[in-house]
């Protein structure tokens, strides 16, 4: 079988809290559901028996004012260990505390709870912005998530630098900091110069240095998130419409679990 060499991995995020900031790690462990750790957690909406998801900013755009880390590297075949939190406000909890759920409703300013394991059929609200040639412009329709988990979709998301650039060349005024886009693993490619590189590698199998095998499933379709306010970046819903105009919504592919191990920054990547 052919291999070709197409990049290597130039930085690595795990998010311990669906929709709040996570951690940027120098190497990350591959477990057949994804990265270790990634999404363990998430907020449960009391009134609306959903996932509490940034995709619907006008409930939760103030999840992404969250920043989670784990107060110790989760480990394989061990239960999860707590996260540390901090809030909107500056202050700081640890997801074990005994009235985490109280401190969270009061900062999230709903009844919610933090749960550590995904309902069989887990759900969430997504808002479509108002977006010329858009399947819903200006609604929110109910995303069904893959049965246990707490993820959207594919449970590891990858975008290339040059998608990024070609991103920055197309509006120079936009921030189109990894960030926004929530990657597991940002690609620096080897071909710097196509528009969305990865677009092509889509139903291709991805091998990560020595250990780990990806299944690119799909492209990464964008959504509001990419818009919200988060750290020093501004709300901005150009940078949703200038990936839309260009590369239909996408930016970015979904992929899954073949073999798993350890990847580290640095790691050569190709394609099999």
């Amino acid at each position: 079988m052919t291999r070709t060499l197409v990049g290597k991995v130039a930085s690595l995020w795990r998010y311990p809290v669906k929709s709040m900031l996570g951690e940027r790690l120098e190497a990350v462990t591959i477990a057949p559901t994804g990265v270790l750790g990634d999404r363990a957690y998430a907020l449960w909406d009391c009134q609306t028996q959903r996932i509490a998801s940034a995709k619907n900013p006008h409930k939760w755009a103030k999840l992404l004012q969250f920043q989670a880390t784990f107060v110790e590297t989760p480990q394989l075949q061990e239960s999860m260990p707590p996260v540390s939190l901090v809030l909107p406000d500056g202050s700081q909890c640890v997801s074990n505390r005994q009235n985490i759920d109280a401190i969270l409703s009061q900062a999230v300013g709903r009844d919610v709870q933090l749960l550590a394991a995904a309902p069989e059929t887990p759900s969430l609200d997504q808002y479509w912005p108002d977006l010329e040639g858009a399947a819903h412009r200006d609604t929110i329709t109910q995303l069904f998530m893959p049965a246990g988990t707490f993820f959207d979709s594919c449970p590891i998301h990858a975008i290339t630098t040059a998608t990024l650039a070609r991103l920055q060349e197309l509006y120079p005024e936009g921030e189109f900091a990894p960030a926004r886009f929530r990657p597991n693993m940002l690609i620096e490619p080897t071909d710097t110069h196509s528009s969305f590189v990865e677009n092509d590698w889509v139903g291709s199998q991805m091998t990560i240095g020595d250990e780990v095998t990806l299944s690119i499933d799909t492209a990464c379709p964008r959504c509001v998130v990419t818009t919200v306010a988060q750290s020093d970046l501004p709300i901005d819903l150009n940078i949703l419409r200038t990936t839309a105009r260009h590369n239909n919504s996408i930016a970015g592919i979904r992929a899954s679990v073949v073999r798993s191990g350890s990847i580290r920054c640095g790691d050569l990547i190709w394609l099999d």
